[in-house]
This record gives structure tokens, sequence and C-alpha cells, in this order.
């Protein structure tokens, strides 16, 4: 079968129970269908020759299965192939192991690490490229953030000036708004092509940059950019992804997301290399280019905007909810209130109040934010079957105090205290964030997105800014971080008495104003 192709084997004991099971078409990763029998009697099976199938639906690019009778037993081979962009390390074990796995005990269905929705093939192919696009835009993030302290000691700035650096790159989020417009007007795939090229090409002149001034300005166009991207990525998602697993790959996309950021974290002892060791971070950032050659050459067009497109010349595009964008930027807003200065400040923190080296730094946030993928998975599981309110309003508080304690406390307790506010909110992130795109209509999602994150940029960076001056007056980060957690408070009670239910329902359903034609479902999402 080529690439990626497996051959799984098995042999059975011919038995009444047994045949049944193995002549029947299986529902579970894959829809199957009858596409070959031996004999008239081979479904419902006394004298079975042989029996084949296919996949009806599913997310393989090839597939076929065959049962034989042979010698009193039964024999069964499986022959797939599977095509996940970049992660199919990561999947195709788990995908093997699921079909090495089927026996007459076990259930139809995903299993437990597979979305909720069968995915076809052409939504694997297109997750798989936006969770690499999703490693580009962490980096390209996460650059600045995890390097400022260092640069910052280069080239003399202190906190405060570390913390208007901070402010102004995000600022820059300016240069992203034409992007977000003109993902509505000309469609999602040739904007995103576009900002995959150009954010880490900019990102990385900060390797060259000869002052602190001009390294912020090359971040303060880089990182925009590279944000943009992201608000993007989560619209497509949005947009392709079938109505119950919308939750699910978002949080696919932020493990991705933190994998990204997880490659500027190990690559941060390179900043004890020298005093301008720090440069070299930025050098790695060209790696992914060979990310943007994959998205200009695999990702296509959503299906919503093209049909949207096509509806448009007849039907304006509705007008946005201010009700609704109002209270989206406000959620946005808050919650990046500790966010924002926690991971800011986390490095300068722990650099020198705890007196950590650029490897102790780098060993303290691979070890605390990793566990987040545990939150990530059980958030967007939860927020897809069971719905996304209640989660949203527990978990985003108790994270958030948990992560400030962590700025409090020193030795074991600080270290349990980060990771543990990491996974709680880690959980809170999928059904707050798919709120984002879940509630505006195909002709202005992007735009919509755009200024829920400038919301939340404004947010944080009001809150870097504060927490700079207060810091260099002489006040520890505990007390101050502690008060920050007033913020993600601030969300759970909006989104307790504001936020609609918005779980397996269509985003058509959710924007009635929508003119997008229809989408069609698999039979087995009904």
């Amino acid at each position: 079968m080529g690439r990626n192709g497996v051959h799984l084997v098995r042999d059975w004991p011919d038995e009444p129970q047994v045949r049944a099971w193995l002549t029947a078409p299986h529902d579970d990763l894959v829809r199957e269908t009858v596409v070959v029998v031996g004999d008239d009697d081979g479904v419902t099976g006394h004298e079975l020759d042989a029996v084949s199938f296919a996949q009806q639906h599913g997310p393989f690019r090839e597939y076929r299965r065959t049962v034989t009778a042979r010698e009193g037993r039964l024999h069964e081979r499986t022959d797939y192939r599977l095509v996940i962009p970049w992660f199919h390390w990561l999947f195709g074990p788990l995908v093997r192991r699921s079909i090495a796995r089927r026996s007459p005990q076990s259930r139809e269905g995903q299993p437990g690490w597979a979305p909720p929705d069968r995915l076809d093939q052409r939504q694997v192919r297109i997750l798989g490229l936006l969770a690499a696009a999703s490693l580009l835009t962490a980096f390209v993030n996460t650059l600045f953030t995890q390097t400022v302290s260092f640069a910052g000691d280069d080239f003399g700035v202190g906190d405060w000036g570390r913390g208007v650096a901070g402010t102004i790159v995000r600022i820059g989020i300016l240069f992203g708004l034409p992007a977000a417009l003109l993902a509505d007007r000309i469609g999602r795939r040739r904007v995103v092509v576009t900002l995959a090229w150009a954010a880490p090409i900019i990102a990385s002149l900060g390797a060259v940059a000869p002052n602190f001034p001009l390294l912020v300005a090359t971040q303060t166009l880089g990182r925009p950019l590279g944000l943009a991207l992201d608000l993007l990525i989560a619209v497509i998602a949005a947009e392709e992804m079938p109505r119950g697993s919308r939750a699910y790959a978002i949080s696919v996309l932020a493990m991705a997301n933190g994998l990204g950021a997880g490659v500027a974290v190990v690559a941060l002892p390179l900043a004890d290399v020298g005093q301008s060791g720090w440069r070299w971070v930025y050098v790695l950032g060209l790696v992914w280019l060979l990310v943007a050659r994959d998205l200009a050459r695999h990702l296509p067009e959503t299906k919503r905007f093209e049909w949207h497109k096509s509806d448009a010349a007849a039907t304006p595009v509705p007008p946005l909810q201010r009700r609704r964008l109002a209270v989206q930027m406000a959620v946005a807003f808050f919650g990046n209130m500790l966010l924002s200065p926690a991971s800011f400040f986390q490095n300068t923190f722990l650099k020198d109040e705890r007196g950590f080296s650029a490897g102790m730094v780098s060993l303290f946030t691979i070890v605390t934010a990793t566990p987040a993928v545990i939150g990530l998975v059980i958030g967007g599981r939860v927020a897809d079957r069971s719905g996304r309110r209640r989660l949203a309003v527990i978990c985003a508080p108790t994270g958030a105090l948990l992560i400030a304690l962590s700025f409090w406390f020193s030795g074991p307790l600080m270290w349990w205290s980060a990771i543990i506010g990491a996974i709680i909110a880690a959980t809170s992130y999928p059904p707050l964030a798919v709120y984002r795109t879940e509630l505006f209509p195909t002709g202005n999602r992007g735009r919509a997105a755009y200024l829920i994150l400038a919301s939340a940029l404004v947010g944080g960076s009001v809150s870097l800014l504060l927490t700079g001056a207060i810091v260099d007056g002489g006040t520890p980060y505990g007390p101050v971080m502690l008060a920050l957690v007033s913020g993600p408070v601030v969300v759970a009670l909006i989104v307790a008495f504001t936020y609609p239910e918005t779980a397996r329902r269509e985003l058509e359903e959710l924007n009635p104003e929508d003119h997008t034609l229809p989408v069609t479902r698999d039979e087995s999402d009904e």
C-alpha cells in the first residue's frame, strides 16, 4: 500500500459468535461496507469462502479488510493507509492499536483518544496541516517571551523596559487586521499560506537585531503575523470539523501549540552559550518554513467559505451581533489578565527570585507545562460530549489561582502548584476557545476572531504594564499574580450568565443569519 501502509493479520477460531462478528461490517474508526462475498451465504455465514470490506466513511486513504475460512480457522487481514501530515508518528500507533484490539467483546464507536465524530480523509488531512501550522505559530508567538529576559540582560534593559516591550509587541496586533479582513473576502487558504511564510522569516530577523528597540520592532511585526495565522487556523478548524468535534479539534491544535512553544523552551539553553546566545533561538525559527511549504501544497479552501463566496453575490454578509462580540471580547480581556504576565514574567521570576539558570528555567517550563496536555484532552472531550459552559466556569478561575500561587510558593509547592494549575487551566481552554468561532457567521468569522484576539492582547498588555511597574517598585511577583486572579473570576461569571450552550450544534443553527449552504453530515452524526 505504499507509504504509511499497514498490514494486520489475525487468526480466529471458527465459532458462530466470532464468525458472525467477523463477517459483519464494523462501525468504529471506519464504517465498512461489503465489497466482495465468496458465496451467497457469506455474510450470515455458515459456508464462508471469503468476504471483504472497504471503507464507506472514515479517515483512511486506502482500506480493505478480508476474512477467509482456512483449515477450520478464520483468517482476517486488514490493510490500510492513513495519511496524517506531520503527526502520523503520534496517531498512527493509536489507530493501529485500536484496529488490532478489535474483538467480539469490544464496543463499536470511536475509541477514547479519537474525536467524538468519525472524521473523513479530508478532515484528517486538514487537521494535521492545521496542527503543523500551530507548531509554527506557537514558536513565533513564544519566541520573544522566552528570550526577552536574556536579551534584556544583553542590552541592559530592566523589568519595566521589558514590560513596555512586551506591551508594544502585543499592540502590534494591529498589523494582523488586514489578514483577518482579507480572509473573509478572498478566502482562508491564501491568507494562511502567506502568513505561514512571512511570520517565521520576519520573527527570525531578531537574530541580527543590533539593539533592543530593533529586536522589539522585528517581533512587533512578526508576532502579530503569527497571531493572525493562529486565529485563522481556529476559523478553518471550526468550518471544517464535524459539529460534535470542534472542541476536540481545538484541543488537538492547542497540544500542537504547546509542542511548538516547547521547541522554543527546549532551545532556550542556547542562551547560556554566551552573552548573545539567545540569538540562536531566533535562527531556529527558519525551520518552520517547511510547514509553510506543506500548507502551500496541500491545504484546501474551506467548504463553508466556498459556499459563502458563491452565495455572497446574491445575499449580503450579515452584520456582527454586537452583544455577542462584546461579551466575547470581555472574556478575552479578563481571561488574559493573569495568563499574559504569568507567562511573560515567569522566566524573569525564576531567574531573579529563584536563582534558576537558563537550563533550569527550561526544565521548569517543560516539567510544569507538559502535563497540560492532560487538561486539553479532557477539556476537548468533555466540552464536545457534555457541554462547554460548566467546564469553563469551574476550571478557568481554579487553574488561574493555582498558577498564581506558583509565584508565591517556593520549592516543591511551586512546582506542583504550577503543574496542577496548568492542567486545570488547560481544561478550560477548549470550551472557551471554541466559542470564539462558533458564534459568528462565515462572512465575518475572521474579523470577529481578530477583534476578540485584539481584546485579549489589550487585557494582557494592561496587566503586563502594571505587573512590570509594581515589581520594579520592589513588590514580589506572588502578591501581584494573586491580585490578577480577579480576571479569570470575572470570566467565569460572564460565561455562567451570558454564554449559550453550543455543543453538537451546527454553525448555521447557531448563526441563523448566515447564508452558508447546508453541510452534508455523516449518517453516524445524526
